[in-house]
Formats: C-alpha cells, sequence, structure tokens
C-alpha cells in the first residue's frame, strides 16, 4: 500500500511538472511573444513563471507529499527549506537590540516596496544599505518579527544577518516535542522575556532559488560556521551569558536541509542585562 501511495504521489508530481512546463512554454510564452517584442516576452514569461506560476505549483506539490516532519528550519513563502534554526537567546526585545547594535549590527527595513528598491539599486550598484530589508521566511505560522545585519566590506552583496522569531517561554514549555510548537502565530509583547529563536547566515551574492527560480541572495553553506561566528561576537562583547548548546528539535536529519550544511545543533543563550 505505501508502495502504491509513493507512486501515485510521483506520478501527480511528474503530471504537475508537466502541466507547468505546457503552461509556461506554450500559453504563457507564446501569448506574451504574440504581442511583445522577443526580450520583453521573455522577460515576462521569467516573470510569471518564477513568481506566480512555479510557487503555486510547489505548494501544490507539497500537499500532494504531505510532509509531517517537525521542521528544524524556517521555510520560504512556498513552503520550501529556508535557513536552518541555529540561535536562540533569551531575553526582551530592547535587550536584543542593544546586543546587536552593540556588534554594529544594523537592524533590518520592513520588506516593502521602496525598501525592496532600494535594495535592488544598492544590489546592482554596489552601494551601501546597511539596513537593506529581509525576504520574507516563516517560523510558527509567522514571518520573522525581526532581523539584524552587517555587511561584508561595506557591500550589500555580501552581509551576515540574522533572523528572529519571538516565542513566549512559557507557550515553549508546555508545547515542546509536540506540532503545537511550530504552530504558534501570536507574537509575545515586546517587554516580555521570551526566546529569540533565530536562523542566522551569511549572503556571499546573487543566486536563484530552487525550483522557483527567484532572484534572490547566494548564501554560504556552512551554518555552523556562521552561527559560532555570531555566537562567538556576543560573547566577545559580553552580551550573553549562560551559553547552552541543544540539539534542534526531534527525529531531525543533522547532515543537509536543502543546500545548507547544518549539524542540527542550537546554542542557546541569555541575553546580558545590559548589552550596551
Amino acid at each position: 500500500m505505501r508502495l502504491l501511495k509513493r507512486f501515485v504521489q510521483r506520478l501527480l508530481i511528474f503530471g504537475l511538472g508537466l502541466f507547468c512546463i505546457w503552461l509556461i512554454v506554450f500559453v504563457v510564452f507564446e501569448t506574451a511573444d504574440r504581442r511583445l517584442p522577443w526580450i520583453l516576452a521573455v522577460a515576462v514569461t521569467y516573470g510569471l513563471a518564477a513568481y506566480i506560476v512555479l510557487p503555486r505549483a510547489i505548494r501544490i506539490g507539497l500537499k500532494i507529499l504531505q510532509s509531517k516532519r517537525v521542521p528544524s528550519y524556517a521555510i520560504t513563502g512556498d513552503g520550501l527549506p529556508g535557513d536552518p534554526v541555529n540561535v536562540v537567546l533569551v531575553g526582551t526585545l530592547q535587550q536584543l537590540r542593544e546586543a546587536f547594535a552593540a556588534l554594529g549590527w544594523s537592524e533590518a527595513d520592513r520588506l516593502g516596496l521602496a525598501s525592496s528598491w532600494g535594495m535592488v539599486r544598492a544590489f546592482v550598484f554596489n552601494t551601501p544599505y546597511p539596513t537593506a530589508p529581509f525576504s520574507t521566511l516563516y517560523l510558527f505560522g509567522r514571518g520573522q518579527d525581526i532581523g539584524f545585519q552587517r555587511a561584508i566590506d561595506n557591500s550589500p552583496r555580501k552581509r551576515h544577518h540574522i533572523r528572529f522569531w519571538a516565542l513566549s517561554q512559557m507557550r515553549a514549555q508546555a508545547t515542546w516535542g509536540t506540532t503545537e510548537f511550530w504552530l504558534n502565530t501570536e507574537r509575545p509583547p515586546d517587554n516580555e522575556s521570551v526566546l529569540w529563536v533565530g536562523a542566522g547566515t551569511r549572503d556571499t551574492g546573487l543566486s536563484l532559488t530552487r525550483l522557483s527560480f527567484q532572484i534572490t541572495h547566494a548564501t554560504d553553506s556552512d551554518t555552523v560556521a556562521e552561527r559560532e561566528y555570531i555566537v562567538g561576537e556576543l560573547r566577545k562583547n559580553r552580551s550573553i551569558e549562560a551559553v547552552k548548546v541543544y540539539q534542534a528539535g526531534e527525529n531531525l536529519l543533522t547532515e543537509r536541509v536543502n543546500h545548507y550544511i547544518t549539524d542540527g545543533e542550537i546554542t542557546l543563550a541569555i541575553l546580558a542585562a545590559n548589552s550596551a
């Protein structure tokens, strides 16, 4: 029965892939090609395929596969594995901001039309944008609550950065080890001492996302090294204390997540009372 189910799933995924190719090549491109110059037709086809057709096909495919794994990583808007979770800090929002400000890191702008256009210009002309926005990744049923970054060589193309999601400590204790742990859509109050669940990676340039081929930052695959860098900087500045290492989640793979190398470990630390 399991083999039959797997065969049907693969058959449906294969059929979905063929449908997408037909839709993109023989409907979208041919329609655009009849009405626009060839180069514009290609651009329009890419935009519709990468940002509308393929993301929706991916979501349908994931529903067909019905994955039940508890994640050890944030997910993209298309439901694909994103950055691995590798840091948890305990404290208030103010403590978190003070800790990264003391390191010279900038808080990321909210993603919007103005900030996105600013990021595009900075990326193309390689001009500094220290508060550049992040793409949205999801954990606990919502996008990141806050993010911090520090440019490398003053370039918008390369940067250390980390996204954080707030989780009530009481909620975490009550739901740890169950699927409810990952379904908390409510953000705790800013003045509450919470778990700041973070996913830190290092951007290295320009890339395309897997499957949907959207334009995005390329990232260094070694998220273990980036975790050690971030924790090391916070330690050196005495912004954290009581550092411990835990294994992420339960029954999780610890070799590769998407295109990342991760050991599946999370460093947890208490934010110092006065990080500034």
